[in-house]
């Protein structure tokens, strides 16, 4: 049976009147918090969070020797990333385009 996906989907449930929508759905400009945020399912810390008790072990690696840092950018790319170098050094294929 084929089915036709751009008809309009309307039942006697879709009868609700607008303001019975508005009831049900909870108010976005209160201030209460969700314990489970779904909007936050790692955890992540919310922007504003005080974080300067916060130990971070992270690290960091020299460039290899198949690696270069890009002058225009300034991320560190694979050699065959290389285009040219100019007169400040090495340039990415990205910022040479």
């Amino acid at each position: 049976m084929a089915t036709d996906y751009d008809a309009p989907r309307k039942t006697e449930d879709d009868s609700e009147s607008i303001e019975a929508l508005k009831e049900r759905v909870p108010d976005k400009l209160s201030g209460a918090v969700d314990v489970d945020d779904a909007d936050n399912p790692s955890a992540f810390e919310l922007p504003g969070a005080d974080l300067s008790d916060l130990e971070l072990d992270v690290v960091v690696l020299p460039p290899q020797d198949d690696e270069f840092t890009c002058v225009e950018c300034f991320l560190v790319k694979h050699r065959m990333q290389f285009d040219h170098e100019s007169k400040l050094g090495p340039i990415c294929k990205e910022c040479a385009a």
